[in-house]
């Protein structure tokens, strides 16, 4: 299993295109909604995770200059 953001992408494109299926209906259609919210959700995490992770990086080039950083984000490495 791979994990990029370019594989959600994918994933929520081939999502969408079953959304559009005209011949889906009925419970089928049901559950292809139920599964893009839940889709929706955990792509939201996903990039809400990685927005974290670009503006901790951005931050620490900013702010830290290979200062000591907190613990809370220093990845472990101020034990």
């Amino acid at each position: 299993m791979r994990n990029t953001l370019g594989d959600l992408n994918n994933h929520l494109f081939a999502q969408l295109e079953r959304l559009s299926d005209e011949d889906i209906k009925g419970e089928e259609l049901k559950e292809e909604i139920n599964r893009s919210k839940a889709m929706m959700g955990v792509a939201k995490n996903i990039i809400d995770n990685g927005s974290l992770v670009l503006e901790s990086q951005k931050f620490i080039d900013d702010r830290f200059n290979n200062e000591e950083l907190p613990k809370m984000l220093d990845g472990g490495k101020n034990v």
